[in-house]
């Protein structure tokens, strides 16, 4: 049974930007939430829950215009570490309508303020996982989901642990993956090495800066392990998803370099990489945000949030 804790006391903050037309998507019939009506639509609420007999905490943004009688778009957004689920809201401005006017948002929250797989996580990675099947069946009970299109989006420790979603079993119930400066401490072995996806070809973005101080683009020994080259670990996702082209396209006086592979059965654009030469340990934006203070720096060349939720618009689950 989930709980309601208390509603954000920054919704006009995190709510203050003008909405994107919706995509225009086939939706599936809906889940069991669908027809169940909710209060203060478009303002964040925060809910726990009881998972691997823990206490869990999420919160949870539904469209301000939110119907119960049509299912929507569910996106799930992992924090870094040291964190909650209210910072990587506030961070990436996903809740506003310019981003997810058509989507339901949802940021759980790590156990000691850290996901699974690093060496400082507090629970185990099936413990963890499990969480996301028990906040998955809780959303899908209490709210008109369209389990097609499901997405999974994460930085830092965070997007590691969104790879670590795409890597087992629950990833199957994903349709598309978008970690963004991840620390990916459970795949770090080869192809096989750790990495078991529900289904291939698996859609995956990764958005990464050049001049990571945390996570280094060249990998080696991190906060939490040992990390892989990011380069070398999109060879590992290009081999997984069947890829064989790829296309690589230069912006930006050369600081932005956006690849795009073709995988198994000619799909063009289900593995990507955004890199950003010039960029920190930060959420990539053109507006000033706080994860770019913590790392020293201003606004960069591209908006993180909008690539990504662009890319999710184009992918549902088979």
């Amino acid at each position: 049974m989930r709980h309601m804790r208390y509603i954000s006391i920054i919704a006009g903050a995190v709510l203050a930007a003008p909405a994107l037309a919706a995509v225009t998507t086939l939706a599936s019939a809906g889940t069991k939430g669908c027809g169940e009506s909710h209060l203060f639509n478009g303002i964040t609420q925060y809910y726990d829950l009881t998972s691997s007999g823990r206490k869990r905490n999420y919160s949870i943004h539904l469209p301000g215009d939110y119907n119960e009688s049509r299912p929507y778009p569910v996106v799930l957004g992992f924090h870094g570490s040291s964190s909650v689920g209210l910072f990587f809201e506030v961070d990436t401005k996903l809740s506003e309508d310019r981003y997810s006017a058509n989507k339901i948002m949802v940021y759980p929250d790590g156990v000691g303020g850290a996901w699974a797989g690093a060496n400082y996580s507090q629970v185990s990675v099936d413990e963890d996982l499990q969480f996301v099947t028990d906040l998955l069946n809780e959303i899908r009970d209490g709210y008109c989901v369209d389990d097609s299109r499901i997405y999974a989006t994460g930085m830092s420790n965070g997007g590691g642990f969104v790879n670590t979603i795409a890597c087992n079993a629950v990833g199957g119930e994903f349709a598309a993956f978008a970690p963004a400066s991840g620390s990916y401490y459970t795949d770090n072995n080869g192809v096989k090495g750790g990495c078991t996806p529900a289904r291939v070809p698996l859609p995956l973005l990764e958005v990464h800066g050049g001049n990571d101080k945390s996570v280094h683009y060249d990998g080696g020994v991190g906060e939490g392990g040992n990390e892989p080259a990011i380069s070398t670990w999109l060879g590992w996702w290009a081999e997984r998803n069947g890829c064989t082209d790829k296309k690589i396209e230069d912006t930006f006086d050369g600081d932005v370099h956006h690849t795009t592979w073709t995988c198994g059965g000619n799909a063009k654009g289900v593995l990507q990489h955004w890199k950003v030469d010039s960029m920190g340990h930060c959420w990539a934006s053109t507006e000033i945000n706080f994860s770019q203070i913590a790392a020293g720096e201003g606004p960069t060349h591209i908006e993180a949030s909008k690539i990504i939720m662009e890319f999710f618009d184009q992918f549902t689950k088979p």
